[in-house]
């Protein structure tokens, strides 16, 4: 059940049943020679469609995020933490006077999770501050790092995982859009690992846009077992989170 394709009452009619909802996260940025600019957010978004389909209801993709870092390369856009921190609080909020009451972001982009973090940190401050207890539960699950996830990609890849423009999310969006496969000689085999920190300075020591991964060894078989390892995970972790209580 996605939320941009509900109607209201219908909505309405599943909060009777459920107050959890899936919030995709991503980024729209760089991913090496043949990576997608929008990865970060078309896999998560990929795992929650199949979500959807087992009853959840899926709010449309944030598809921005921190990606700062990547600006030397064109097509990258980033929100500063602050705009992300209020993107993040308005559409809890927004939701959280409706009913909603479990919030399950699901994130596809390393750079987000501190700024994530701490938008709940100011969402459950607001009610401290406030003397009254929370009314909402919030948890950030990364897919990347969802425990049969990382086994398969280990399996596939061991060490040539790398860190960014990685052949495990390169293979997940090959399943979701199996036309985009891309295919690039690339010089070297492996991209240099080192410290990350503005966009001159990435640009500078990754230059192809890689970062300590060899994407080369991306296959559209490889994307099709992640999607099930991922979605397997997220069903998992989306259950019990709604299972916990809070206090």
């Amino acid at each position: 059940m996605k939320l941009q394709l509900s109607t209201w009452p219908e909505v309405e009619a599943y909060l009777e049943r459920s107050q959890g909802i899936v919030i995709p996260i991503g980024s729209t940025e760089q991913h090496g020679p043949t990576g997608l600019i929008g990865t970060d957010a078309i896999c998560p978004e990929t795992i929650a469609g199949g979500m959807s389909e087992a009853g959840i209801l899926v709010a449309p993709t944030i598809s921005y995020g921190m990606a700062q870092h990547h600006l030397g390369f064109p097509g990258s856009v980033s929100l500063r933490p602050t705009t992300l921190l209020a993107v993040i609080g308005d559409v809890v909020r927004s939701l959280a006077c409706q009913g909603f009451r479990k919030f399950y972001f699901l994130n596809g982009h390393g750079g987000n999770i501190a700024t994530v973090q701490a938008a709940f940190s100011e969402l459950w401050a607001e009610d401290s501050l406030a003397a009254r207890a929370s009314a909402v539960d919030l948890r950030l699950a990364n897919w990347f790092m969802g425990p049969r996830v990382v086994e398969l990609s280990r399996e596939l890849y061991a060490d040539a995982e790398g860190q960014h423009a990685t052949p495990s999310e390169i293979s997940l969006t090959w399943h979701a859009y199996p036309e985009q496969v891309r295919r690039l000689p690339l010089a070297p085999e492996r991209a240099p690992t080192g410290r990350i920190q503005d966009a001159r300075s990435f640009r500078r020591q990754f230059p192809d846009g890689r970062c300590g991964s060899e994407p080369a060894r991306a296959e559209l078989e490889h994307g099709h077992r992640l999607y099930e390892a991922a979605l397997t995970d997220a069903l998992d972790d989306y259950r019990r989170f709604l299972e916990m209580s809070v206090g």
